[in-house]
C-alpha cells in the first residue's frame, strides 16, 4: 500500500492546525538520519518477510505495547508498512484510526516474527 492510499491530512498547511499546539506535532521534523533511514528500509524488508510467512497460517499483523498509552495496538501488514515508508519518505508516522475490534490471537509481536523466520529460514 502506498502512502497515497492513506487518508489525506485535512489540515496539511492550514495554519490554524490544532496539532500545532501539540509538543512538537505540526512542526517541521528533523530528517532521519542516514543509521535511522537504514533501520527502517531493514524494518521494511523484514516486514515482507514476516507477511510472506505468517498470513497465509492467519496472522493478519503485528502488535505492540504502546509505552506511551499502556495499551496494545494492532497493525495489519498493509497499515504497517504504509506507516512505516511513510516515516521513510517524511520523517514522520501519522497518527491512524486503531484497528476496530481487533481479535488479539491474529496479531503477533515482531520479535515473535523475528524468531519464527529465524526457524523457518535455518531449516532451509
Amino acid at each position: 500500500m502506498s502512502p497515497d492510499a492513506l487518508p489525506p491530512d485535512p489540515f496539511a498547511g492550514d495554519p490554524h492546525d490544532p496539532a500545532l499546539s501539540l509538543d512538537g506535532e505540526g512542526s517541521e521534523q528533523e530528517r532521519l538520519s542516514d543509521v535511522e533511514r537504514d533501520e527502517v528500509i531493514a524494518d521494511l524488508a523484514d516486514l515482507a518477510v514476516y507477511q510472506a510467512l505468517l498470513e497465509t497460517r492467519g496472522v493478519r499483523g503485528i502488535v505492540v505495547d504502546c509505552g506511551d498509552c499502556g495499551e496494545q495496538h494492532f497493525h495489519e501488514w498493509s497499515l504497517l508498512r504504509a506507516s512505516l515508508q511513510q516515516l521513510l519518505d517524511e520523517g514522520l508516522m501519522r497518527p491512524h484510526e486503531p484497528a476496530f475490534d481487533p481479535d488479539p490471537t491474529s496479531y503477533v509481536t515482531w520479535e515473535y516474527c523475528r524468531g519464527y523466520a529465524d526457524a523457518v529460514l535455518s531449516d532451509s
